[in-house]
């Protein structure tokens, strides 16, 4: 057995006294340790020492444990993802189908399902051709063999097939791929030039200041030089998040004599108008001037329920109208932060604030989302605010001052982005714009691929649908030449439209192709070193989400599709450029509002609540059917939708990766694989389930 060392007593010893001990192990198997003093154990060892036969061997083992651990994983991966597809897919347990209402979306699905069938048939072309051994496909040219190479009809058939494909496929092809990779090219340097400025500003700490204490008065009260605002809450059915978000916007720090709170409920079904209408005279109660406004004629959606909100006569009494949507909860300070930026300086028309979510980390779907939108907000927002004085309002988290609405035509009806509308007419009309990158206000992302999906459905047709109604507005206006051509090269024809052209066009239609028609090639650098180079731009802004980076890259080509058909919908003015679907949200807060919550329930738990114009029965009806809706909320079981073009792309995809192999294609196979995969996880409504 290996003798004890105790050194405690040399360790209370201030000075070195005695011999250097040699201690020999009796086990020959570990080496020998020369100790000079009481901390000599402690000092670092020297490189030059081997380790022995039971080190190495622990740390193969080690090693080993972690291969397997990382197999089994992707064995447990595979296995619960082959039993989704068997269960969804197969069996449809759980599942159905995702509602095609327009004849734009089964057309599309259509023409994918048509690839997908020609595909497999020349998949299985080729494959007999490869056992056969009519390898022509290996040789860097086409080779086109000698009449008396010709081994009967089969052999004939591939012959012509291979001659046809080099002489009228292929061109066409590799005209339209070198036409996306240039357009891929120029939108990747517009998104180098916009970091470039967003470092720019890092650097020298440009940023909007508030020049003195703009609300200093002499007033006794101290609200004589605070203007009057007013805030609006638009929202449509919005059963999870009405009452947190009232509660924030109540208590927004601004003299309550200076301040009026609408909201402007559009819901269809009258329990949540209840709640929502109990929520409001609960604050009119505790002295908030508040006001609950319901429109008989819902139309327009929320640029109607805007409109009609402006029309009202006492709205002429307030200089400014702050916006939120029914998820989002502005700080206190929200109105002190942003209304100071309007003082001394007239030109100003809006003051955007910067969101950030409390579920971004709810699932993978949450993750990917909130890369995305730092970028947005960080990136394009900010830059565009500095060097351009202009940027797309977000529809909510803003101030506007009201005479730039009046005076830029008010809320128009005539697409569902009415937020980019006001802005675009604002701006032709030489009012500017400040983005606020460090007042951020909390809302959430949609936590479902179905949500998700629609939201941008609509964030990339409405654009479209605006580009073609106001083209002629910004060609005759009275802006700077240099600014028409920002508006509509930048930021509609190549932000807007060349995007999800060829993101769609070159991942998902092109690349596949190309493993067909090896005549055409793609390069290697357009599949993997620009779209990676891009990926960890777009990433740059959410340092802390860099291990999402692959998945980011996959999941931006899978919904290139919606994007792509969404585009093509306000392009040519589809039936579904004008569709609004409510975003569906979950009501999760933050823990700070957690903590104040808990914090304001024992003062307010023993007091009564009185609600103008509701009795005590009514009130006790609403909590009634509150509690059952929520109980029923709970108990619903999620189903999961198919969508059948995110399915046919993967199973396309998935094709072309196995004609890949015969090819020796080893990047654009992986990528195909990888990109495939996603498409089925997309597909079968998996990039939502929960992961922590």
């Amino acid at each position: 057995m290996t003798p004890r060392l105790d050194f405690s007593n040399w360790w209370g010893k201030d000075t070195r006294k005695g011999t250097p001990v040699v201690v020999t192990m009796e086990n020959p198997n570990f080496s020998v340790v020369k100790i000079d003093g009481p901390d000599a154990a402690f000092r670092p060892m020297e490189k030059s020492r081997g380790k022995n036969a039971k080190q190495v061997t622990w740390v193969l083992l080690l090693k080993a444990n972690r291969a397997i651990g990382c197999v089994a994983w992707l064995a447990t991966a595979l296995w619960a993802l082959l039993g989704a597809i068997k269960k969804r897919l197969i069996h449809r347990q759980g599942v159905t189908l995702a509602s095609e209402k327009l004849g734009k979306g089964k057309l599309l699905f259509r023409i994918i399902r048509a690839f997908l069938v020609t595909a497999l048939a020349i998949l299985a072309f080729e494959v007999v051709a490869y056992f056969q051994g009519w390898h022509y496909f290996k040789n860097p040219s086409l080779h086109i063999p000698r009449t008396s190479e010709l081994r009967g009809f089969f052999h004939m058939a591939y012959v012509v097939w291979l001659t046809f494909r080099a002489d009228y496929i292929a061109p066409p092809i590799q005209a339209l791929s070198n036409f996306c990779v240039v357009l891929f090219l120029i939108q990747s340097v517009d998104r180098m030039i916009l970091c470039l400025g967003c470092l720019w500003i890092k650097y020298k700490k440009i940023k909007p200041r508030i020049v003195g204490d703009p609300f200093k008065s002499d007033d006794v009260e101290g609200s004589g030089n605070y203007p009057m605002v007013l805030v609006q809450i638009p929202m449509c059915n919005e059963r999870e998040v009405y009452e947190q978000s009232i509660s924030a916007v109540c208590q927004l720090d601004w003299p309550k004599d200076r301040l009026l709170v609408q909201v402007l409920d559009d819901s269809d079904d009258e329990t949540i108008q209840w709640l929502i209408e109990a929520e409001v005279a609960k604050w009119n109660q505790r002295g908030i001037n508040i006001i609950y406004r319901h429109r008989l004629v819902r139309t327009g959606y929320k640029a109607g329920n805007l409109k009609s909100a402006m029309s009202c006569d006492y709205v002429k009494s307030y200089e400014f109208v702050a916006i939120f949507d029914a998820d989002f909860q502005p700080n206190p300070d929200f109105l002190k932060l942003t209304v100071p930026h309007f003082k001394d300086n007239p030109e100003l028309g809006l003051v955007q604030a910067r969101w950030a979510f409390v579920n971004k980390d709810e699932n993978l779907l949450t993750r990917l989302q909130n890369i995305n939108l730092c970028f947005h907000f960080e990136v394009e927002q900010q830059v565009n605010g500095v060097f351009i004085n202009f940027f797309g309002f977000n529809g909510t988290a803003g101030v506007w001052r009201i005479e730039a609405l009046e005076e830029s035509g008010g809320w128009l009806e005539r697409t569902t982005v009415e937020d980019m509308d006001i802005a675009i007419r604002a701006h032709l009309n030489g009012w500017k714009f400040i983005f606020l990158n460090d007042v951020k206000v909390l809302c959430e992302v949609p936590e479902s691929y179905e949500a998700y999906r629609k939201q941008q459905h609509r964030w990339h047709s409405g654009p479209m649908q605006l580009f073609r109604l106001c083209l002629p507005a910004i060609i005759t206006s009275k802006i700077s030449a240099c600014k028409k051509a920002n508006l509509v090269m930048l930021f509609f024809l190549l932000r807007k439209l060349i995007l999800p052209f060829y993101s769609f066009t070159l991942f998902c239609v092109i690349l596949p192709l190309t493993m067909f028609v090896p005549e055409a090639e793609l390069p290697v650098w357009v599949i993997c070193y620009v779209p990676v180079f891009m990926s960890f731009l777009n990433i740059l802004p959410a340092p802390k989400s860099f291990p999402f980076i692959v998945p980011y890259l996959l999941f931006e080509n899978t919904m290139s599709v919606t994007k792509f058909n969404a585009m093509v919908s306000g392009l040519f003015q589809l039936g579904s450029s004008y569709e609004w679907v409510v975003t569906k949200k979950a009501g999760r807060s933050s823990e700070s509002d957690l903590l104040a919550a808990a914090e304001r329930e024992p003062k307010t738990i023993n007091q009564p609540q009185f609600y103008r114009g509701a009795s005590e029965s009514e009130l006790c009806e609403l909590n009634q059917i509150k509690e059952q809706k929520e109980a029923a909320r709970d108990s619903v079981k999620k189903i999961n939708k198919i969508y059948r073009k995110e399915l046919a792309l993967a199973f396309l995809l998935l094709t072309a990766s196995v004609r890949s192999l015969l090819s020796a294609q080893g990047v654009h196979f992986y990528f195909l694989l990888f990109q495939g995969v996603t498409f089925l996880l997309v597909g079968l409504d998996l990039i939502g389930e929960q992961m922590s």
